[in-house]
């Protein structure tokens, strides 16, 4: 199987916030199992940036997935400053992925019947920030640029302003992770190059 390559942006930082050991990861197909992962390695300090890299089919989003607390691994370690996410049982794990883990995804992932506002502030809304999450959601969009479209419904942006919303729920916890599947994967080439590049400023600014 391909294999996935790592591009670094190192970090001043010497704090170890993602490490992973010996994992492994099969899925099953019929009778047999497919390894997807086999025996990964690796440590990101925080405020690294890490682009995965690799052939469609090596296993990229199957890794996110395991990083996020979404899947579990068959065998190996993923720790997220210094918490074993991979041992959590799931509602610890649910309550961990929502304060250190955020996430951006290809398809964006917003709830059509809620504005912009609420789709950023629906992380907050079962944290101990609750009381304050239309405000924090408030100044996360504006910082994004869409402090004049708080209101407006996902099916009333452009791909690149749902992608902004993305972004801004994704961050608007303070996660010390920010894991990103294919972020521009729906976008035109320049609406993709704005988009990363506001990543890379919140990267930035809450680095």
């Amino acid at each position: 199987m391909d294999t996935i390559s790592y591009q670094r942006e190192e970090s001043m930082n010497s704090k170890t916030m993602i490490e992973v050991s010996d994992l492994q990861r099969s899925l099953p197909m019929g009778e047999r199992e497919l390894a997807v992962l086999r025996g990964l390695s690796f440590s990101v300090a925080t405020g690294e940036w890490v682009a995965l890299t690799g052939p469609s089919g090596s296993g990229k989003s199957t890794l996110l997935g395991l990083l996020a607390g979404i899947d579990r691994p068959t065998n190996g370690v993923v720790k997220v400053d210094g918490v074993e996410i991979s041992a959590l049982p799931e509602s610890r794990l649910a309550q961990f992925r929502n304060e250190k883990i955020g996430i951006i995804f290809q398809s964006f992932h917003l709830i059509q019947s809620m504005t912009a506002l609420e789709n950023v502030a629906a992380p907050l809304y079962i944290g101990p920030q609750r009381r304050k999450a239309h405000d924090l959601a408030g100044r996360m969009l504006a910082q994004v640029g869409l402090g004049g479209r708080m209101d407006h419904l996902p099916g009333q942006l452009s791909g690149g302003e749902q992608q902004r919303v993305a972004i801004a729920r994704a961050l608007v916890g303070g996660p010390g992770v920010l894991l990103a599947d294919e972020p521009t994967g729906n976008l035109d080439s320049a609406t993709s190059k704005q988009v990363l590049t506001l990543i890379r400023e919140m990267r930035a600014i809450y680095n």
